[in-house]
C-alpha cells in the first residue's frame, strides 16, 4: 500500500511539471527564505531546484514543494514543519479544499489553505491576494541611531489561463543620526532617494511589478524587479541585488528537459544629463529648465545545460547600450558581440560594454555538498593571454562550497572567494558602465578588490534562521581610463591599495508568520565601525 502511495504521488508531481502550457506566471520576492529552504533541499539531492537566475515562479516554487512531499520520510521533524509552513503560502493553482472553484472571497481572515490573508478573491477564471507591507527597525552604533519605518501593499493574481500580474509597493523613511544614504561600500540594495535638507532623514520606495504569458515550455513578460544571476553568499559577480529595481522585458523558454534559455532586455538610469535633449522651460522656476537624462539599456541572454542530475552549466553574454534603443537587441538569439562590432563601424567611441560570463553548479553529486563558481569575463585579449606585457585579464570569478548536515541537522558551512580584476564593469563611455543609478550591476565591490568569505547556519527549531559570518576584504584604487586602455603591462591586482576590511557578522531571524520576519543582527569591522539592529517587515 505504501509503494502504491509513492507511485501515485510521484505520478502527479510528474504531471505538474507538465502544467507549463496553462499554469500563470508571478515571480516570488527575491529575498524569501523560502529559496533557501529548497537550495539546501536540492543540495541534499531531495529536489532538483533550478535557481540560477531568480526571481523565480510561485507556480514553480509550488511544485518544487509539493515534490518533497513525496519524500517526507527522508526529511527531518524541523525540515517537515517547514515544508508544511511553506505549502500553506504557496497554493496558486490549488483547487480549493472544498471543491469549489468560483466566488470564494475572504477578507482579514484565514484563506481555505490555512494562511491570513488581508484579501483573497476567488472566481472561475480570476484570483487575486492582496496584503500590507509594514516594516519598522532601529540601527544603532557608534555616532549612529537610525529609525527606519515602510508602508505599502503587496498583491498578486491570475486571470484566465495564461496571465499573471504582481504589484509591490513599499514606502520607507529613515531618520536620526548617521542615516547612511549612498550604501557605496555595502551588499545592501541600494536606492534612488530623496534626502532632507536638515540631512537627518531621508525617504525612497521599493517597487516591484510585472505582468506575464504562460505559453507552453516558456513564459514571456513585462516586469520591474531586481535579476540576480548565479550563486554567492554576499554578492554575485553577474546580476546582484545591489542596484535598485529596474523595468525589463524576460523571456524564459525550455525547449527539452535538460536545456533552458533565457534572455533579458532592461531600460537602466544612466545617471547623466543629456545636454542635447535639455532645453529651457521659459520659467525661472527651479532652473527653468527641462532635463533629460541619457538613454540606457542592458540585455543579456544565456543558456543552461544540465550535464546530470544536480550538475549544470551555464553561458550567457550581456551588453550595455545606451543613447537609443537598438532594435537588433531585442533579438533573443542573435549573437551580441558581433552585432556590437557590426554597428560601431570599428569605432571604439560608437561601440558598446559587452561581457561573457559562465557559470558552474554542482549540487550532491558529492553528498549533501553545493560547488559552484562564476567567472566574468568584461575583456580578455586571447592572443595575448598568457603576455604579461600585453595581457588585458579584465575579468572577475567567484568559488564556492557548501556543506550541510555537518555535524549536527541543519547546520551549512560555506566558504567562498570572489575576485574582481582592475577596470571591470567600467567603459570608455561613462553611460554605458555596468551600472543602474549608479549602483554595481554586478558585485557591490566593485573592481579591483577581492573578497573571502566563511559563515555558518543553522536552524535550531523551525523557522528561526542563525548565522555567524567573517569576511575578509581588499580594495585597491579605480585607476584612470588611460590606465585602463592604454598602459602596459596593465596596473597589478590591488594597485593603488585603499584599504583591507575584516567584518564579524551575526544574525537571527525567525519567521513567525508567513512573511513576518522579526531580525536582530550585530556587525563589527575591523575599522572600529559597529552596528546592531532590530527590526521586523511583513509582506515581502
Amino acid at each position: 500500500m505504501q509503494l502504491r502511495k509513492r507511485i501515485f504521488y510521484t505520478l502527479v508531481i510528474l504531471s505538474f511539471y507538465n502544467l507549463p502550457a496553462t499554469a500563470q506566471i508571478v515571480t516570488e520576492y527575491s529575498q524569501n527564505e523560502v529559496y533557501n529552504y529548497l537550495s539546501r533541499m536540492d543540495q541534499k539531492g531531495l529536489v532538483a531546484f533550478h535557481d540560477l537566475i531568480r526571481p523565480l515562479s510561485r507556480v514553480y516554487i509550488k511544485a518544487c514543494l509539493d515534490s518533497l512531499q513525496t519524500k517526507s520520510q527522508q526529511l527531518s521533524e524541523i525540515e517537515k514543519q517547514e515544508l508544511e509552513f511553506y505549502l500553506r503560502d504557496f497554493t496558486d493553482g490549488k483547487p480549493l479544499p472544498d471543491g469549489s472553484a468560483e466566488n470564494r472571497n475572504t477578507y482579514f481572515t484565514k484563506d481555505p489553505f490555512g494562511r491570513f490573508r488581508s484579501i483573497a478573491l476567488q472566481s472561475k477564471d480570476f484570483s487575486m491576494r492582496v496584503d500590507p507591507i509594514l516594516q519598522y527597525g532601529t540601527f544603532q552604533g557608534k555616532d549612529q541611531s537610525v529609525t527606519q519605518y515602510g508602508s505599502g501593499f503587496n498583491l498578486y493574481g491570475y486571470a484566465g489561463k495564461h496571465w499573471g500580474f504582481y504589484l509591490s509597493f513599499n514606502d520607507v523613511n529613515e531618520k536620526g543620526k548617521g542615516i547612511d544614504t549612498t550604501w557605496s561600500f555595502s551588499p545592501q540594495t541600494g536606492h534612488s532617494t530623496r534626502i532632507a535638507l536638515n540631512q537627518k532623514s531621508h525617504n525612497y520606495s521599493q517597487l516591484r511589478a510585472g505582468i506575464y504569458y504562460q505559453f507552453k515550455n516558456g513564459s514571456i513578460g513585462f516586469g520591474q524587479d531586481q535579476l540576480s544571476y548565479g550563486y554567492g553568499e554576499n554578492g554575485r559577480i553577474v546580476l546582484s541585488n545591489k542596484a535598485p529595481t529596474y523595468p525589463y522585458l524576460r523571456f524564459d523558454y525550455r525547449p527539452l528537459p535538460w536545456l533552458s534559455f533565457n534572455y533579458t532586455h532592461a531600460w537602466l538610469n544612466s545617471d547623466l544629463i543629456d545636454s542635447s535633449r535639455t532645453y529651457n522651460t521659459g520659467t525661472t522656476t527651479y532652473g527653468g529648465r527641462r532635463e533629460q537624462y541619457i538613454n540606457k539599456y542592458m540585455v543579456q541572454h544565456s543558456i543552461d545545460i544540465r550535464i546530470k542530475r544536480g550538475l549544470h552549466v551555464s553561458l550567457g553574454e550581456s551588453v550595455v547600450y545606451s543613447d537609443q534603443l537598438n532594435a537588433g537587441y531585442l533579438i533573443p538569439i542573435s549573437f551580441f558581440k558581433a552585432f556590437e562590432i557590426q554597428t560601431a563601424n570599428n569605432n571604439i567611441n560608437a561601440g558598446a560594454n559587452s561581457q561573457l560570463f559562465l557559470s558552474v553548479s554542482s549540487r550532491n553529486n558529492i553528498k549533501n555538498t553545493h560547488l559552484y563558481g562564476t567567472i566574468f569575463i568584461d575583456e580578455v585579449r586571447l592572443s595575448a593571454i598568457a603576455n604579461s606585457e600585453k595581457s588585458r585579464n579584465q575579468l572577475g570569478f567567484t568559488l564556492g562550497a557548501s556543506v550541510t548536515d555537518i555535524g549536527l541537522p541543519y547546520l551549512t558551512a560555506t566558504v567562498e572567494y570572489t575576485r574582481i580584476n582592475p577596470f571591470v564593469y567600467r567603459n570608455l563611455l561613462p553611460a554605458q558602465n555596468y551600472t543602474h543609478f549608479g549602483y554595481s550591476l554586478g558585485d557591490w565591490m566593485g573592481s579591483n578588490a577581492d573578497r573571502f568569505l566563511f559563515n555558518v547556519k543553522y536552524t535550531p527549531i523551525p523557522r528561526l534562521k542563525l548565522l555567524a559570518q567573517y569576511q575578509y576584504i581588499r580594495k585597491g584604487g579605480a585607476g584612470t581610463l588611460d590606465q585602463q586602455y592604454f598602459q602596459q603591462p596593465q596596473p597589478p591586482f590591488l594597485f593603488n591599495y585603499m584599504f583591507n576590511q575584516s567584518e564579524l557578522f551575526l544574525q537571527s531571524q525567525y519567521e513567525l508568520y508567513n512573511n513576518l520576519y522579526i531580525t536582530g543582527s550585530y556587525r563589527t569591522q575591523n575599522n572600529g565601525f559597529t552596528q546592531g539592529f532590530l527590526g521586523f517587515r511583513y509582506g515581502f
